[in-house]
């Protein structure tokens, strides 16, 4: 399985009425893309939108594949004294311990960026779309650490629809915290202005590590419920101006090189759904949680066995999984104690298939093995001892002429209360286009060819 050439604009699917509980229910002059599809019109071509043959699709951010901000910390031989004030545990993304935290050490490894502007007129940035967090943030002419020196930053004054406010922001950043204050804007997102939209002015961002940062900011796309401050985020406001087609987002990550990603507002693109697309309801609406039966390779179960619950998540690129089971699959798939795999076994190794809702979801070895190269004697980026710890950073490799890949899986300690908890992150959603469907709380999955 890989990913999908990029489709020119897409046609604007007819909007059908909704089940209860489900997916659209087809409507005369209307059919399924499969049993379990969603719909489209008849005879209608896959990239152009129904009508003069011309219109896009629905507002679509085009996402461009950069450099993480762990390659720029590398490149600059910051990356091991990153890692050693800054201890990365990927499940404080999830529960942190102050109800305020958005933790940004979590966003090293992201590529997928987008932009979006901010104020009248509008002032752009360059975001993370992220379906794990609900905030949005940019940094502001307030801030005067380095971090802020070289990106863009907001100014109120410059803007004539800038509200602001004496709230103010804390945001959890490893040994520090970043600071800000609240105000209120018109956001653009592709062509969807959203007015009055909160969102946070960052102050001061601690540490010069963020100074090399591909990215100014995030836009989350979890629940109200999990939102700092009582944030409204920006696509519940879309939702409720009734901005957006359906209520409805849908992400395509390109693979490797390949152009093209894109978060769609409000719409489906068919190009991505030639093979169905399985519906399966959330198990929360804090983010966006499921419920995974279990976790197999070669037709063994070699983690989950009991069901366990699983987010997925575009902030987060590698597969994480709870400490034990990441054990057990690294002895499966016989793989090194820092999960080292040689590059020349990837073609025979099994797939990881997701088991959820009834339905076989596989990753293969081609998507969850990653080849990274970096200079001899680097060692793997700061991976101390087991990836079971909850201490280690997701991995870095060794060059590629010692014949050495890693898998894309990183181990993620718990609270003891929280249960076993995955997140399907970037490794997962490349082999996959995923509709995020607020109409009935689902997420969609469809295999890309």
């Amino acid at each position: 399985m890989g990913g999908q050439p990029a489709a020119p604009p897409a046609i604007a699917v007819a909007k059908a009425p909704h089940s209860e509980d489900g997916p659209p229910i087809p409507q005369e002059g209307m059919r399924a893309s499969t049993q379990r599809g969603y719909l489209q019109p008849p005879e209608a071509h896959p990239c152009l939108a129904p009508g003069d043959g011309s219109a896009p699709l629905s507002p679509r951010v085009s996402l461009k594949k950069m450099k993480s901000l762990r390659q720029s910390l590398k490149e600059h031989g910051l990356l091991d004294r990153y890692l050693k004030q800054h201890p990365y545990n990927l499940a404080t993304k999830y529960f942190p311990s102050d109800t305020s935290a958005e933790p940004l050490q979590n966003y090293m490894d992201n590529e997928y960026y987008g932009t979006i502007s901010i104020g009248t007129p509008g002032q752009e940035f360059t975001v993370i779309f992220d379906t794990g967090s609900s905030n949005l943030w940019v940094p502001s002419v307030y801030c005067s650490s380095m971090a802020c020196s070289n990106h863009n930053r907001f100014n109120p004054a410059e803007s004539s629809t800038y509200v602001g406010t004496n709230e103010s922001v804390d945001i959890v950043y490893g040994t520090g915290s970043m600071t800000g204050v609240l105000g209120y804007d018109t956001v653009t997102v592709a062509s969807i202005e959203v007015v009055n939209q909160i969102f946070g002015l960052t102050e001061t961002e601690p540490g010069d590590f963020f100074y090399y940062s591909p990215f100014d900011g995030i836009l989350g796309l979890a629940f109200p419920s999990i939102a700092s401050s009582g944030a409204t985020p920006v696509f519940d406001n879309m939702m409720s101006e009734g901005l957006v087609a359906k209520d409805l987002f849908s992400v395509y990550l390109s693979r490797d090189g390949q152009s093209g990603s894109f978060v769609l507002f409000g719409a489906i693109d068919p190009y991505y759904t030639t093979n169905g697309i399985s519906w399966i309801p959330l198990s929360a609406e804090t983010y966006w949680q499921i419920t995974m039966d279990s976790v197999s390779i070669g037709g063994e179960t070699a983690a989950c066995p009991s069901g366990c619950q699983a987010i997925v998540d575009t902030g987060t690129s590698l597969l994480a999984v709870p400490s034990t089971a990441l054990n057990n699959i690294l002895s499966v798939l016989g793989a090194g104690s820092n999960g080292e795999v040689s590059c020349s076994a990837v073609s025979s190794l099994p797939d990881i298939v997701f088991n959820i809702n009834g339905e076989a979801f596989p990753v293969p070895a081609s998507a969850y093995v990653i080849q990274v190269s970096i200079p001899l004697g680097r060692g793997l980026g700061g991976l101390r001892g087991s990836p079971a710890a909850g201490n280690h950073c997701p991995p870095c490799l060794r060059s590629q002429s010692e014949g050495t890949c890693i898998l894309g899986l990183q181990g993620m300690n718990l609270p003891s209360q929280s249960g076993e908890l995955w997140i399907l992150g970037d490794v997962f959603i490349r082999e996959y286009y995923v509709i995020f469907n607020r109409a009935n709380n689902m997420v969609g999955l469809s295999p890309l060819s």
